[in-house]
This record gives structure tokens, sequence and C-alpha cells, in this order.
């Protein structure tokens, strides 16, 4: 064992580079496309690997490390029933495993794509490593997607500014944030491009916002340029204006305390918003978001998308749907209902198309 970890010719976790081609997947038989008449449906989720809200040891205060097939299988099955009924044109999916241990090896995007309609995948990976010797976890390759009915083009992996929190040691096994990119073009209409980030969750420091600000910045250069752009993902983050931007007592797990005095730390990673509240500002101000913020801020609860506590209703919204162009006037779901299928629920809104000159 000793020889294999110090001999073998692969490294135990693997290093990005700042851009790296994505992994193109293409349905075996394809199936037949719609042609869309002015918009398409667009849609993000993380899909939290395809366990459903079964306890896991990261988050959620569950203990298990690693499932069986026979217990991940009706939970993929069920991310795919919902997409099939949902019928996304394009679809950003978050936490999307293909190879690790901790869901048997199954390959969650390969499944998705035999189950439902689409023709076309790119993947990138946001955590890989050949083994992680931390709480038994194993093999690693989670990361994010686009799916597309028509094929995906250019598509690539953005890396993003590296956890300022973390030994060095810790981060080289942890997972990477990044942005998975790509271009579609739809007969008769201009291309346009795809970006799907997955911000930090857990970061205490400023991580998130150099996220935010690495985000906006490709966002401003297809801008600049002259492109048009979908872009969205999970952005862990809270909108401007949320009334409520401290969860640590609802994230709390048995034998936790916070807020007290003594307590070091005082708040939950992750579950303190309150100092980065404006941080999506920028976002909101450049570019329109499918849930436009004043309606958000009138009725936030019917836009929340994630909450870490099974059994319990959606307490914040961290998923979003930005764009340059144009989304159909008040198209946007919050899809609430689909409760057990992951801690966080997706959302759509359907996109109008550029005709071609």
């Amino acid at each position: 064992m000793i020889s294999l970890l110090f001999f073998s010719c692969e490294p135990l976790a693997t290093s990005f580079d700042d851009t790296e081609d994505a992994v193109l997947y293409q349905a075996s038989t394809l199936r037949q496309i719609p042609q869309p008449d002015s918009s398409i449906k667009v849609m993000t989720w993380n899909i939290r690997f395809g366990i459903g809200r079964s306890p896991w040891f990261g988050d959620a205060c569950g203990n298990n490390t690693v499932f069986t097939k026979e217990e991940v299988m009706p939970h993929l099955d069920s991310i795919v029933d919902a997409i099939n009924m949902i019928r996304p044109d394009i679809l950003m999916l978050q936490e999307c495993d293909v190879a690790s241990q901790r869901t048997a090896y199954t390959n969650d995007l390969q499944y998705i794509i035999d189950n439902t309609y689409f023709n076309y995948a790119a993947y990138v990976p946001e955590w890989k490593a050949q083994f992680i010797a931390s709480d038994g976890l194993g093999r690693m390759d989670m990361g994010q997607v686009i799916l597309s009915r028509w094929p995906i083009t250019d598509s690539k992996r953005i890396n993003l500014a590296a956890r300022g929190d973390q030994s060095g040691l810790v981060n080289y096994f942890y997972l990477h944030s990044c942005i998975i990119t790509g271009n579609i073009k739809i007969p008769g209409f201009e291309e346009f491009s795809v970006l799907n980030i997955h911000a930090s969750a857990f970061a205490t420091d400023d991580t998130k916002k150099k996220h935010y600000e690495e985000f906006k910045s490709m966002l401003d250069k297809i801008d600049a340029e002259g492109g048009y752009f979908i872009a969205g993902g999970d952005l862990n983050e809270l909108p401007p204006g949320s009334d409520s931007t401290d969860f640590c007592f609802e994230d709390m797990c048995p034998g936790e305390s916070f807020h007290q005095p003594g307590d070091d730390p005082q708040h939950k990673d992750g579950s303190n918003y309150t100092p980065e509240i404006t941080w999506l500002q920028p976002l909101y101000d450049a570019y329109k978001c499918a849930v436009p913020l004043d309606r958000y801020q009138q009725n936030q609860e019917a836009y929340f998308t994630h909450t870490t506590r099974p059994g319990h209703f959606w307490d914040r919204t961290l998923d979003y749907l930005f764009t340059n162009h144009r989304w159909v006037k008040d198209s946007d779901v919050t899809h609430q209902y689909l409760l057990r299928y992951s801690d966080h629920a997706p959302v759509t809104a359907r996109f109008l198309l550029k005709k071609e000159n």
C-alpha cells in the first residue's frame, strides 16, 4: 500500500490549470430535436450527487460517507423523472458524480443522458482525487455539467480562486470551485454562451467574493464582445435585501454551539451570510436575473431553493439564472415541490433567442 501511494504515476489528487477542455458526452442514439419558435427552457439544479436527502457526513448532520448502488439508484431515478417532467432544453447541473466511491462509482451523467431526451453534454471535474483518506471517502470525481439538445462547442473548465482559509494539504484534497462554459448554436438563431458556476459554500474569508468577481468578469467579456449568454448555477449566496442572513441555528448539528460566549468559531462555516449580503449586487446591476430582485424581496419564501435540514421546507435562496439578453416575462419557476430530490430546488425560466441576421 505504501509503495502504491508513493510510486504511483498518477497523483492522489488532481491539480487544475486555469483553463482546460471539458469532457464531452453524446447520447448513443441521437433524439429528434424540436425546432424552437422563439424561446427555450433553461434549468439549473444542484443534484447533491444523486442521493436525495439521504444523511451524508459532509452536510445535514449526517453520518454516512458512502452509499450502495441500491441506495443511490432510486434517488437518481427521481432526478431523471423530474427532468423528463420539467423538460428543459438546456440544463446546468452542479454536484454530479461520475466515478466516486461515495455513490458506488455510478456515472450520474451517463445515466441521465441514457434516460432522458438530451443529446449532448459537457462535464468538468470540481473535486477529483484517486484517494481521499479523510472519513473513508476514497475515490472522488464530482463536477459540473451542461446538457443540451443541440451540440455544445468550445466547452471549457475555468478554475476559480482557491480558498484562502485552508492549509495547503487540506486544499490539495479539497474540491476546487470552477465554471464550465460552452457555446450552443440552434439553427435559425444566433449562437449563445452557457456558463455554469458552483461557488464555494464554506469559505470563511473573501473567496466567494473573488468567485463572483471572476464570474462577472467572464460575463462582462462576452457582453463587451457583442455576445450573449445564459449564466447561473449554485452561487451559495443570498440575494441582496434578504430578511434572514444568519442560519447558524438552522444548520447546527447535535453537540454544536454557536453565538454563545466562548464559542470558537462564533458562526458555523457557510451559514452566516451577513458580511456577504451585498456581494451579488454587481451581478444584479449589470444583468437580468430570471427572478428580478424586487420581486424576490417582496415574497422571498416563494423563491427559496435550499435547506440543510431533511424534512424541512426550503429556507434560503442560493440558485440563480442570469442573462444579458431577455427572459420571457414571468416564465420563471422555482420548483419547490421537489423537496425530496436534493437539498436544492431547480429553477427554470424561458430564454428568448436572437434570430439570425
